[in-house]
């Protein structure tokens, strides 16, 4: 029994001492964490902090790029992905995929078979819908969402949109959906400007990430992006952008460009190109080039502008001079007029302008000028280096100077290869008084923020290339080649206003054989235009590469089309009024208007009516608020006067037959922006009469010509003789 006993406390003993030993050992290991705050080399505070601290990513936004109204032109917008819930374990699914897919297909443009066969897939928690079903806007998602579909989700995310589309597309470029790459355009070249920073915030949750109540929050704001505001005017850009697709939907020409520029402070007012793209829709691109910077040419006759300056400049021109057209000789080679170098006979240096006259450049630049003057003066209109424009990759040109043929052809627009912009920036010098600006299409970047200015861009002289009084002689001839007979500029003459111009006929190389392609419409057709010619506000330049012509369509068509449309509509819209001065000439001492504005308008229009013109009336007032045309202006018998009368409000009139003065006089008392395309008589209104307007509202009218007219009312009568002989038929059969 006592041995038991003492083996058990021998047992006891032990089991003791082990315990304490363990003990002391727990006790020191606590001892040691809490001095040294580590575990396996591991720092607790920092263990616990990585385990209950939460970080989140505040993005921040991109700039957004602004037109000269600061309407935007690129933006940044939240966008909307589909996808579906397939899996039964999750309550909201998709229950019905071939219904679901008849409903949604049409919404992401996909076959309805093929979205039926990806709703149907086995083994998948949840599946993507396509190209179609990304990237679509806040209506485009609520549409989807009204159909009210199982398992059908959706997930947020920003993405950049552009939403006048193909607007000005090779100015703007395009970054990537997502914002992460800029590609090309100012969205690249400006992307230091338009980059955001994103922003942090960190805080302690517990363990279901539920923030801590009063727990300590770290915050790094995001940096938003700058805001870049641009020249562009988008009812110029918007007008541009019409009539390029007009004339390349029915010549389709391989290029086109147009630019649209204030000469008196190189702005730049509109930029297009044909193809062109869609910058939401950038995997379709076809033409990355933006041809009114990054591509040079032989600009043909356009060239002889600046030629004829150059000899104006230094004394050397007289224009009744006579010199024999046809064919001259230089070197080895011989120079030809247009006119397959049969030329006009023995004619004056003007003449040769107005026609255009190979040879009679070829003249000034080798017998009047010299070699070295005409390159001088090529220097000092900014051609032998980039204008510094601010938009990316502008080409330089190249200037042929071997030889006193290079010198001639230079001097007719062959050889030497300059950029459409090169041609705008020397332009400016001939419209401003020989002051030569440098063009840009940036105005100023504003942070987004602050709204404090960063940047802010002003007109640059850049040269002084010619004086005053040449800039004037060259305006002058430069209409004549418009208005003349003998003028290749006469398919630009705008009714109401005077256009100062040159043609240009480029011919293009060959890439398969040495000299340049051969056939009808196989050139390059441009115009540069200013206007109004005495003080000119606009400068349009226009090139239309290889047209598809029918055999009777002369290459000023297309170019012609579009330079005409734009410097009308821009003219009208910068509320720049036709010249009345033939007007005034032919009444003499007919009727002229006084300051109607408060004379009662039942009495005026009597008076008006009896004098032989007809009045229209704008509202139900009582009384003239404003009029058309204003006080001091001679009318002719038959004319229209607007009286705008003093009430709130007034319907749109029926303009069928009016023509374009008609309109503009309507537009300018109604306080509306009119966009007229064609030339001619009224057609067709965007409003129909009787609509009530408001003064702002823009109006789009189309003109035809007389002969247009005729051919349609010929093809209705044909269709009204069609019908009723169709009824008469019917009402035999019936009969019978």
């Amino acid at each position: 029994m006592e041995i038991k006993r003492a083996a058990t406390n021998v047992r006891a003993v032990v089991v003791l001492g082990a315990f304490i030993l363990l003990f002391i050992l727990l006790l020191g290991r606590f001892t040691y964490i809490q001095v040294t705050q580590e575990v396996k080399g591991q720092e607790l505070a920092s263990m616990g902090e990585d385990r209950w601290s939460k970080e989140q990513v505040i993005e921040g936004k991109r700039g957004t790029i602004y037109d000269k109204r600061g309407s935007a032109l690129a933006e940044e917008l939240n966008s909307y992905s589909v996808f579906a819930i397939l899996s039964t374990d999750y309550p909201n699914h998709v229950s019905d995929p071939k219904e679901t897919a008849e409903k949604l297909a049409p919404f992401i443009s996909m076959e309805a078979s093929a979205l039926e066969r990806l709703l149907s897939s086995e083994g998948r928690f949840q599946v993507e819908l396509g190209a179609g079903a990304r990237n679509l806007t806040h209506s485009e998602m609520q549409e989807i969402k009204a159909l009210d579909l199982d398992g059908i989700m959706f997930n947020e995310e920003p993405r950049r949109y552009y939403p006048k589309q193909t607007y000005a597309s090779h100015v703007l470029g395009y970054t990537e959906s997502d914002m992460s790459t800029a590609r090309m355009g100012l969205e690249r070249s400006l992307d230091d400007y338009l980059r955001a920073e994103d922003g942090l915030v960190q805080y302690q949750s517990d363990r279901k990430g539920v923030p801590l109540p009063n727990a300590e929050r770290h915050v790094k704001p995001p940096k938003n992006g700058n805001d870049v505001y641009l020249t562009l005017d988008s009812n110029i850009q918007t007008a541009l952008e019409q009539v390029m697709t007009q004339v390349d939907e029915e010549y389709e020409p391989e290029k086109m460009v147009a630019i649209v520029a204030d000469p008196k402070t190189g702005e730049i007012l509109a930029m297009s190109n044909r193809p062109s793209f869609n910058p939401n829709r950038y995997n379709e691109i076809s033409n990355y080039m933006n041809y009114a910077v990054s591509n040079h040419y032989e600009p043909g006759s356009t060239m002889k502008v600046f030629t004829l300056a150059a000899a104006i400049e230094e004394g050397v021109y007289n224009g009744d001079q006579t010199f024999m057209s046809g064919q001259l000789n230089v070197g080895p080679n011989t120079v030809s007029d247009h006119n397959r170098g049969r030329g006009w006979g023995e004619i004056t240096y003007n003449e040769g302008m107005l026609r255009s006259s190979n040879v009679a450049f070829t003249k000034i630049a080798l017998d009047l000028l010299g070699p070295e003057k005409l390159y001088e003066y090529l220097d000092r209109f900014g051609f032998d280096e980039p204008t510094g424009i601010d938009l990316p990759n502008e080409a330089t040109s190249l200037i042929a100077n071997q030889s006193r043929y290079d010198a001639a052809a230079t001097a007719f627009g062959q050889g030497t290869a300059v950029t459409p912009i090169q041609q705008i920036q020397a332009a400016t010098a001939i419209a401003n008084g020989g002051e030569m600006m440098k063009p840009y299409v940036v105005d100023r970047i504003v942070d987004s923020e602050t709204q404090e200015v960063i940047e802010q861009k002003k007109p640059e002289v850049v040269g002084n290339p010619i004086s005053k009084e040449t800039s004037e002689q060259m305006l002058d001839i430069l209409g004549e080649v418009v208005t003349s007979s003998s003028g290749t500029g006469r398919p630009y003459n705008i009714e109401g206003f005077d256009v100062a111009g040159k043609t240009g006929t480029a011919q293009i190389p060959n890439p398969n054989a040495r000299g340049y392609i051969r056939g009808h419409g196989e050139n390059i057709f441009s115009f540069l235009g200013m206007a109004p010619k005495d003080d000119p506000k606009l400068i349009v330049y226009v090139a239309v590469e290889r047209p598809n012509l029918q055999s009777f369509e002369s290459g000023s068509e297309p170019s012609a089309k579009i330079f005409n449309t734009i410097m009308k509509q821009s003219l009208q819209y910068l509320n720049i009024t036709p010249t009345l001065e033939e007007i005034n000439e032919e009444a003499e001492e007919g009727y002229v208007t006084r300051d109607y504005k408060g004379e009662k308008v039942e009495s005026l229009t009597s008076e008006l009516e009896e004098e032989g013109f007809e009045v229209v009336v704008l509202g139900n007032g009582s009384k003239v608020l404003e009029h058309s045309p204003e006080g001091g202006n001679a009318l002719l018998e038959g004319e229209k006067v607007f009286l705008l009368t003093d009430n709130d409000s007034f319907s749109m009139p029926d303009v069928s037959g009016w023509s374009n003065r008609d309109l503009l006089k309507f537009a300018n008392v109604a306080g509306v922006t009119p966009t007229i395309f064609g030339n001619g008589f009224a057609v067709t209104q965007n409003i129909e009469a009787g609509t009530d307007i408001s003064p702002g509202e823009n109006i789009v009218f189309e003109l035809a010509s007389l002969e247009e007219i005729n051919e349609m009312e010929d093809s209705l009568d044909e269709e009204d003789e069609d019908v009723a002989s169709d009824q008469e038929e019917e009402e035999q059969q019936v009969g019978e």
